[in-house]
């Protein structure tokens, strides 16, 4: 253990004298020796080795980018103040206060953990405060996390999927975003084992063989083509083939029906080309389209629109030796090192020097960084927070295009209203319509990689309550609010009154005047406006829902047909886990009538003896059961739901068109949930319709599912079964 420390230490020392004048070497030798002296008697967790080992990795990987001498020793000092109790004066002292800051900037962030949502979610704004003030906080605070998941093995299994689970779903994002594309996938590919063990065991014995007989086949492909480019007069700086990361890969093969025949990259050839002259990457792809035709619709260029993090790249798949389908990748070195190193390539430390005023993002490639301190300001509740945060910055992307040709980078399903937004309030507050590509298309319609966006704006500010229905971002989302509330009593009724309508006709067929004034007064009971023109005020300003209000003018049997409850109904699936009244050992059945999920409030019907039969608390046989035996129905909770599933029925009403059954099932699969029956009914004067069964394990999945399938082109409505 003491010569694998040792080579290490060479190692990281070798690398700093490559990269570094004598003074910045000097810094970082005190800061090592400094770091050893402090950590001298710990182990890292497991005991088996020095804890000095875990700081020089970090410090070792973020060498290689270059960053400059500063963020460097931080690295090797930054669990000394948490670890080894050294007094931040100290190491102010000691090193500047530069280097003190970038250290306890780390350590704060080292506290970062699941400690309940309000303590969580406080440490998420941390971490953003301190990437808007100095990025290289976060750059250490990644490679920390990187070089801690290479020993998770020495924690508890609850603890290493939620560290792991965290990591997939904030650190390796916030890597990508970044434009760290190499980190980012290191990040995933050590988490998917202990976040997914199940889905990461399947892959890796399917996997194995088929990438080792697409290496083979590469290095057949790699001298026909270095060939060709020398015939041209154009020598490569490098030609190799890189694999898919594996997290990556399972998520690619949930898209494609778990079929890796569609995966064209589970092995691509990258060419780096040997200048930095850009001509060059459309040169080499012309050379591989002579001498292999392409695949229609696979060729992307992110030279001339690269990514918002900064991605550059030109990939093509062609039809190759033997016609099997192959992705290249053309760029230029600089274009790779970015790709690579990210945000961090975009400092020369070596060359110009440090800033004078910390690492601060340049440039409008990652503008969402400086975005997050004003955002994050709002007043939002937790869950608020969280889940915009996870959809704002962290969901899959989209990547669209103003009529000028700039990429809006927008979260995977936001929709012309986004988009709007995303561009200037003004110009969502004015939204009257949309084109998307050169057609006249719906404010809720989901954006699609490259679509072309022009929004219609008209005279006035108009923003509708109705679009906080498909409005996908935060920033979107609470402007639209904000207008609301701050709008005239007069616009805000007429907005309200507007809604209400539109309710009433769909669950009633009737309008707010044709209501009785016996039951327009009784809301004034139940809400705590004085007059029913406030109230209404209330509806518009997005105050006060409409669904609210059809709930209080209405009991549930005058707008639904209350199902029965049948004999035996509910499906048995072993021991549900659900506490009824505190009890967690009886015999529980789900209501065939709703069909409860994990995460929806519910209710136990007790009967004489079939246990107790569980239903939604929406459901309408509630209402007859308290009704007539109140006595039996109790509450009920969901317990630690671990992987367990339930059946969710559904029902689709589609246009009756060639390939809806195939889509329909692509929809479902590329979710990554279950289908245990799908059968369509004879179509009606064009109308199609389909009761599907699916397994999920909780609501979100289910809502996850209605999006997708609302999204099929021909589906017209998608509703319970």
């Amino acid at each position: 253990m003491l010569l694998l420390q040792i080579q290490d230490m060479e190692e990281f020392l070798k690398i700093i004298k490559k990269k570094y004048n004598q003074k910045d070497q000097k810094l970082i030798e005190r800061a090592l020796e400094f770091a050893k002296s402090a950590h001298r008697d710990q182990k890292r967790l497991g005991g088996s080795q020095p804890y000095i080992i875990h700081p020089l990795a970090v410090a070792k990987n973020l060498a290689k980018l270059n960053l400059d001498s500063a963020t460097i020793a931080a690295a090797l000092l930054h669990d000394v103040i948490e670890d080894a109790h050294v007094q931040e004066k100290t190491i102010e002292k000691e090193f500047g206060k530069e280097i003190a800051f970038l250290v306890e900037g780390v350590t704060k962030l080292s506290k970062l953990q699941y400690q309940g949502v309000e303590r969580y979610i406080e440490n998420l704004r941390k971490m953003f405060l301190a990437m808007a003030a100095d990025i290289r906080v976060v750059l250490i605070k990644l490679f920390d996390r990187l070089n801690n998941l290479e020993t998770l093995d020495v924690f508890p299994e609850e603890k290493r999927s939620r560290i792991a689970k965290e990591t997939l779903e904030i650190y390796s994002p916030l890597a990508y975003r970044l434009g760290i594309g190499e980190l980012s996938g290191q990040l995933e590919d050590l988490a998917f084992p202990h976040a997914y063990p199940k889905e990461y065991k399947w892959l890796m014995e399917n996997i194995k063989e088929r990438i080792e007989q697409r290496k083979r086949y590469l290095k057949k492909v790699q001298p026909i083509i270095l060939k060709e480019l020398k015939k041209e007069g154009i020598i490569p700086l490098g030609i190799h083939s890189r694999a898919k990361h594996y997290f990556s890969l399972y998520q690619k093969l949930l898209r494609h029906d778990m079929d890796f025949d569609k995966i064209y990259d589970l092995v691509a050839l990258r060419i780096i080309t040997n200048s930095e002259e850009i001509e060059k990457c459309y040169e080499v792809l012309g050379i591989i389209h002579k001498l292999w035709r392409p695949v229609p619709g696979l060729i992307k260029d992110y030279i001339a629109l690269p990514k918002p993090n900064g991605y550059r790249s030109l990939h093509t798949s062609v039809f190759c030796i033997d016609g099997k389908i192959t992705e290249f990748q053309i760029r230029t070195p600089k274009m790779h090192e970015e790709a690579e190193y990210g945000v961090a390539a975009h400092w020369a430390y070596i060359e110009t020097g440090k800033p004078k005023n910390g690492a601060k993002i340049d440039g409008g490639k990652f503008e969402w960084v400086r975005e997050l301190r004003g955002w994050q300001k709002e007043n939002k509740t937790s869950e608020e927070f969280l889940e915009s945060f996870k959809i704002d910055f962290f969901k899959n992307r989209v990547f669209v295009l103003t009529p000028k040709g700039d990429v809006i980078d927008l979260p995977d399903g936001s929709c012309p209203i986004d988009f709007a937004y995303q561009i200037h309030t003004d110009l969502g507050h004015r939204c009257q319509g949309a084109m998307v590509n050169g057609k006249i298309a719906p404010l809720d319609k989901p954006l699609q990689n490259w679509d072309v966006i022009e929004i219609i704006p008209g005279k006035e500010k108009n923003p509708k309550r109705s679009w906080l229905y498909f409005a996908k971002t935060s920033n979107a989302r609470s402007r639209i609010k904000n207008w609301l509330k701050n709008q005239g009593a007069k616009e805000s009724f007429k907005q309200g009154l507007e809604i209400l309508n539109q309710a009433l006709i769909q669950f009633k067929n009737t309008t707010w005047d044709k209501l009785s004034k016996e039951k327009k007064d009784g809301l004034l009971k139940k809400f705590p406006q004085q007059t029913l023109e406030t109230l209404i005020i209330a509806v518009g300003q997005g105050e006060i829902s409409p669904k609210q209000i059809i709930k209080n003018l209405f009991k549930e049997e005058e707008i639904f047909e209350i199902p029965k409850i049948k004999k035996g109904a509910g499906i048995k699936l072993g021991r549900i886990p659900i506490a009824v009244g505190g009890e967690k050992n009886l015999l529980i059945k789900l209501a065939n009538c709703c069909s409860p999920v994990p995460g929806e409030k519910i209710y136990a019907y007790i009967t004489k003896n079939r246990g107790a039969i569980v239903h939604r608390a929406s459901c309408g046989a509630i209402k007859e059961i308290r009704r007539k035996s109140p006595e039996r129905l109790i509450n009920a909770v969901w317990e630690d739901l671990k992987e367990r599933k339930f059946i969710l029925p559904i029902k689709v009403i589609t246009q009756d068109k060639l390939g809806m059954l195939k889509d329909l099932s692509s929809a479902i699969s590329n979710t990554g949930i279950n289908m245990v029956k799908l059968m369509g009914e004879t179509p009606k004067e064009g109308i199609g319709s389909f009761l599907i069964k699916v397994e999920v394990s909780n609501i979100d999945e289910a809502e996850k599912l209605f999006l997708n399938l609302k999204n099929v082109k021909g589906v017209i409505e998608v509703k319970r079964g």
